[in-house]
């Protein structure tokens, strides 16, 4: 989870693909370039530890752009193969807009 906010921030599309389970796995992925991404929050997480072959990861990723600011909160889940773990979707929270 945390290699892929770390690709988001540094706008790496490349990695985010890698890291994304080929059965949910877009053909591309369009990142906002006005985007800040500035801090993630891990609020829970099920599973995922070094004998599971999933997991779930609940997080909260802050933001800001121009003219706004807000929050991506989002329950992941994830898969292990071959030793990696592997995004395959998750359920993303109403978006939250913040005031600046």
């Amino acid at each position: 989870m945390r290699s892929r906010y770390t690709a988001f921030a540094l706008g790496r599309a490349d990695h985010l693909l890698a890291s994304w389970h080929p059965s949910t796995r877009p053909h591309s992925i369009e990142l906002e370039d006005d985007v800040e991404w500035r801090r993630l929050v891990i609020v829970d997480t099920e599973r995922g530890g070094p004998f599971d072959r999933d997991g779930v990861v609940e997080f909260e990723a802050h933001w800001r752009a121009t003219d706004a600011r807000g929050m991506l909160r989002e329950r992941s889940r994830f898969v292990r193969e071959d030793r990696r773990w592997l995004y395959v979707d998750g359920d993303v929270a109403p978006a939250a807009k913040l005031g600046m």
